[in-house]
């Protein structure tokens, strides 16, 4: 009794349910409320514009965000041609050239750089050529090699930057173009900073100082700077040591080694003084000790820098390293994030230079003078005879050769001409006698007579008066050319009559051979017979007859 009424008590229950919510399982969506948005404020967002500026703008975003970079500049290029008063202009502009940007590869980049330096030039003053400008420099940062391979895109995207900081210095984009500038003058600094070393490692110390020198000036941020600083003063010590065994003057040796170890002393302090928690700052620390020269002190504001540097500066990694290894680019993961980029580049440091002070010092301390490191006047004198070609002739400046001009054939008598030969054993300038003029000979000119004196009496020079010539009857070894005194010139030589050939056919017999022309004797030959074949002598398979096999091999 009690089952049936639980039964009749739930049955009830469930159809009081179905006929109260008839809907309660029915999924309902709740309507969406309207937004009040400010649609004015932004012109180019007013997305329920029909205007067909409106249309073909929209339409080219649409299709570059699907990557159909063709098919938006196409509506772009409509637009800018279609409609030159729109609103739309400026950006379209830009997005051309972000349909380049986009599409990747070295032609499409050189196009997109185009397009953003057009839109420079036609929209200087507008918030957007910043960003073009940032753009430019972002082109060839990706196209940015290692720094032991070409440095042209690097060198290109180090000015594109600087230009972007100085002549947007306040745009919103200022930090990350200070930062893209870090990381590329990094790039640079460890391209010169290698250089440098393989220099150092081969003991080519000018060429070592000049690399590593240009390095700690221009690139302040630079993560090895201590490391190129200590290398520098390792150059001018061994400098040092090398002028310690020069055979030179004692006073003259003290002077010269006491000028490096100052030098080689000067760059270790700037390291502890400019660098004070770099890496290897207790190194130049050492080389002070060892040489016998105090440590200097930091300021606080030297160790609040470098202290910033260092924090700010990213420790290599597993997957860094592997996209070093592996990767095209650069890895610029030990770039400062912090501290001012050099916007401009000091004159660099050259190998000539260097060696031109060593020059100096040297002339200097054998002069007794204090060595300045400055070029002196008689270094200045020296340098500018062997520009002007006055210096005495060496191995690395040899001497030139010297030409002297040679007067007319004026026929005037008493005139004379002097040649100079370089050497005894050179040839004439006549070619056909064989004969080998004097180190300084006077030829008679035109109208002048040939006289003993005359050839034994050598100009001082090449520039003497030469003594008075005596009348002889002598012809002159060089007439001029005039009408008075034409001469006849020679018959023509009748050639010679070609003898009579004769053309004999051998009567019989192979071994005779047929001869032309004529013997000694001015006759015709007669018919000779080919020497016998002697196997002693000669071996010539032509000779021997093949048999069997052998006639089958044609060599």
């Amino acid at each position: 009794m009690n089952r049936w009424v639980i039964r009749i008590a739930a049955v009830s229950l469930g159809m009081a349910i179905a006929f109260s919510s008839p809907s309660a399982f029915a999924k309902e969506h709740a309507k969406k409320k309207k937004k009040n948005v400010d649609l004015s404020a932004n012109p180019l967002s007013n997305v329920k514009s029909a205007q067909p500026d409106k249309v073909l703008f929209d339409k080219a975003a649409n299709a570059m965000k699907h990557g159909k970079y063709d098919v938006a500049r196409l509506d772009l290029q409509t637009l800018l041609n279609t409609y030159p008063d729109s609103e739309y202009q400026m950006r379209a502009k830009l997005m051309v050239g972000d349909t380049w940007f986009k599409e990747g590869g070295s032609a499409a980049l050189t196009q997109a750089e185009s397009e953003y330096k057009d839109f420079i030039t036609f929209f200087p003053n507008s918030p957007e050529a910043a960003e073009a400008q940032m753009k430019v420099g972002d082109i060839y940062f990706q196209q940015m090699e290692k720094p032991d391979r070409d440095s042209q895109n690097a060198v290109h995207a180090e000015q594109e930057y600087r230009t972007m900081l100085e002549q947007f210095p306040d745009s919103s984009l200022v930090p990350r173009a200070k930062q893209r500038l870090r990381e590329v003058q990094e790039v640079l600094g460890q391209r010169q900073f290698e250089i440098g070393e393989f220099y150092a490692s081969r003991e080519q110390w000018a060429a070592a100082i000049g690399r590593l020198q240009t390095v700690a000036d221009t690139y302040p941020l630079f993560s090895k700077d201590d490391q190129a600083l200590i290398t520098v003063g390792d150059a001018y010590a061994q400098e040092a040591q090398v002028m310690s065994r020069a055979r030179i003057p004692e006073k003259a040796k003290a002077e010269l080694v006491k000028h490096y170890n100052d030098q080689a002393a000067a760059e270790w302090s700037l390291v502890v003084t400019r660098y004070p928690l770099a890496p290897h700052v207790e190194d130049a620390k050492d080389r002070l000790i060892a040489l016998g020269r105090p440590v200097p002190d930091a300021s606080q504001q030297a160790l609040a820098e470098s202290q910033a540097e260092e924090d700010s500066r990213v420790n290599f990694r597993l997957g860094s390293r592997a996209v070093q290894i592996f990767g095209r680019g650069p890895n610029t993961v030990r770039a400062a994030r912090v501290g001012e980029p050099s916007l401009n580049s000091p004159p660099p440091v050259v190998a000539p230079d260097v060696l031109k002070e060593t020059q100096n010092a040297w002339a200097e301390a054998l002069n007794n003078k204090p060595i300045t490191g400055v070029s002196t006047p008689a270094a200045q004198t020296a340098n500018a005879a062997i520009d002007n070609g006055t210096a005495p002739p060496t191995t690395a400046h040899p001497a030139q050769p010297s030409f002297q001009e040679v007067p007319d054939a004026t026929g005037t008598p008493g005139s004379t001409v002097t040649v100079q030969v370089p050497s005894d054993n050179a040839p004439s300038a006549a070619g056909s006698s064989g004969t080998t003029p004097t180190p300084a000979e006077e030829v008679p000119a035109a109208g002048a007579e040939s006289s003993p004196a005359n050839a034994a009496a050598p100009a001082a020079g090449g520039t003497g008066a030469p003594a008075a010539p005596e009348h002889s009857n002598a012809e002159p070894l060089v007439t001029p050319v005039g009408p008075g005194n034409a001469k006849p010139l020679p018959a023509v030589d009748k050639p010679a009559e070609t003898p009579q050939q004769v053309n004999e056919v051998p009567a019989g017999g192979k071994n005779t051979q047929v001869q032309t022309g004529a013997n000694a004797s001015g006759k015709p030959s007669k018919k000779t017979k080919k020497a016998p074949y002697d196997k002693k002598d000669e071996s010539s398979s032509k000779h021997k007859k093949k048999t069997g096999v052998d006639k089958l091999n044609p060599f």
